[in-house]
């Protein structure tokens, strides 16, 4: 696998007025240096084909930013379409002066015939930013296609693990290997929960402590559980981080219900709300497509996702709750209670977590579904988590929409949205929509 990498690529002809050209030239690659210090960018401006192609030889882009520096005609984009196929931004700069003389650049135009011939090569879903280098909505706009575009370069390393298989009536969930493959380019192993309850059962105690010690060390009540559930938990929290580790997993999802309860004893609640912490995006009820969500956002934001079914919603407030029986990450928790254990709302059993999590200006309510016909989209929604306490028993967030609730939630529920989302914590809004266009994901925005 060739390392990530940005190519930035100048294009243009010497007949505009080069002095302009080369301080749009400086500034923008000094920009994309700062934005992304292993970007390939040229010593000087791509001004014929010759320059162009012998810059192109020497790259082998990740995602490739095509700028008019002037005008180019369309063989230069047809150019690096022929070479390579990775994601696109396509850059506009401004005319920098408007004085009734000599048009000094003529980028516009240039973006038209580029573009034009993107679709002429098939390529219809590309980034585009108009805008000079020194303008704020620009750095905007390049900092969220890199970000996206590293994350489709690391989904292309990414290897999750299905522990067991999703509960009936819980398909919505399962995933097929060549399906997220082919889509995500993410790779998917399979294993029974019976495997990793054997693993567990199998430690001393003697091994295990150092994951019991870092669990009391990350939340509060642990205590008031039973010894043998918190020993219970310590085995299953090691089985897990060990298995991940040694098999280079970076997401998973896991059956919890009912075999952690019948044939072990102690649910599985906690050990993925370590695990989300540990930076190993966690989903329970074995839902796949959860999981790739989290991880997402887990990439985009530098932070674990909360991972939860909606629950109900206030008019008022333009609310939606989000809540899950307890595997929350610990960091989450509202800095006012901290990450409290409890027990399993439905099968009182512990640990699982229970707390209300923390308020931030800016969320993002995001799904990668996989609609009946196989194919895939994306819930997009901004919002803000609100400080709110702990709705239910487990863990609970309350997120303020952008679009009124109830108009949100009824238009998912008849566009029949599975019922588990992420939340992030983080607007990455923008960086979504860009990486779903470069996986040819249908973006739904709410």
């Amino acid at each position: 696998m060739n390392p990530f990498q940005i190519a930035y690529i100048p294009i243009g002809v010497p007949t505009f007025h080069l002095e302009s050209a080369a301080a749009q030239f400086e500034q923008s690659a000094a920009l994309l240096r700062e934005i992304s210090p292993d970007a390939a960018v040229p010593e000087k401006m791509l001004l014929s084909l010759d320059d162009l192609n012998a810059f192109l030889d020497g790259i082998q882009p990740s995602a490739i930013i095509l700028q008019n520096i002037t005008f180019a005609n369309a063989a230069y984009a047809s150019e690096v379409l022929h070479r390579f196929r990775c994601p696109l931004l396509l850059w506009t700069l401004r005319e920098p002066v408007i004085d009734g003389g000599r048009l000094r650049l003529n980028s516009l135009t240039g973006a038209y015939s580029a573009a034009n011939t993107f679709h002429a090569f098939g390529v219809n879903r590309f980034a585009y930013l108009f805008g000079g280098p020194g303008e704020e909505e620009t750095r905007d706009t390049l900092t969220a296609f890199v970000s996206a575009a590293r994350l489709r370069h690391q989904l292309s390393q990414l290897k999750m693990l299905a522990v067991g298989h999703t509960p009936q009536g819980f398909g919505f969930g399962r995933a097929l290997d060549g399906e997220l493959l082919h889509q995500f380019g993410v790779r998917l192993e399979t294993v029974e929960a019976r495997e990793l309850i054997a693993k567990a059962l199998a430690y001393d105690e003697s091994e295990i402590l150092p994951c019991l010690e870092q669990t009391q060390k990350c939340t509060c009540a642990l205590e008031a559980i039973p010894q043998k559930n918190q020993l219970d938990h310590a085995r299953l929290y090691k089985a897990y981080l060990d298995y991940v580790t040694e098999n280079g997993i970076g997401a998973l999802a896991t059956r919890c219900w009912p075999d952690f309860f019948t044939a072990f004893g102690t649910p599985v609640c906690t050990v993925l709300a370590m695990l989300n912490d540990a930076g190993i995006s966690s989903a329970c009820e074995a839902d796949i497509y959860g999981a790739l969500s989290m991880y997402m956002g887990q990439q985009l934001t530098g932070k674990p996702a909360f991972f939860g079914d909606p629950v109900s919603l206030d008019e008022k407030e333009s609310s939606v709750t989000f809540w899950h029986c307890g595997t929350a990450a610990c960091s989450l928790a509202h800095p006012a209670t901290g990450a409290v254990i409890g027990v399993h709302p439905n099968r009182k059993i512990g640990p699982a977590m229970d707390f209300g999590c923390a308020p931030a200006e800016q969320v993002t309510i995001f799904r990668i579904g996989r609609k009946p016909d196989g194919s895939f989209r994306a819930f997009i929604a901004p919002g803000e988590a609100l400080d709110k306490p702990k709705q239910f028993t487990g863990t609970s967030l309350v997120v303020h929409t952008r679009t009124p609730a109830k108009e949100l939630v009824c238009r998912s529920v008849k566009e029949g949205w599975e019922p588990h989302f992420a939340v992030l914590y983080g607007d990455v809004s923008e960086e979504l929509e860009m990486l779903c266009d470069m996986l040819q994901v249908e973006i739904c925005r709410y």
